[in-house]
């Protein structure tokens, strides 16, 4: 089975409440030049051993209609090799 990887992340003119309290703590921890905008990851699997590039668009598709909210959010959708 392949496997298909949704990266979802706050668009860069959004503010981002939890990268930046991440950030902070790091911070404290003793990380110093580290900034942290925090997003979401979906891993999906996809019958059969290769995505076709229909198949492709269609979780494109799936992504922009639900895993982002893509007024405040841009996805990146890539095939992850096994």
């Amino acid at each position: 089975m392949a496997r298909v990887i949704v990266d979802v992340m706050p668009k860069p003119e959004i503010l981002d409440p939890q990268g930046k309290a991440v950030t902070g703590a790091l911070k404290r921890l003793g990380f110093e030049g580290l900034t942290v905008r925090q997003g979401k990851r979906f891993e999906i699997t996809v019958e059969g051993d290769e995505v076709t590039p229909d198949r492709l668009d269609e979780v494109r598709d799936a992504a922009e209609k639900l895993l982002a909210n893509t007024v405040i959010e841009a996805f990146d959708v890539r095939v992850e090799n096994a």
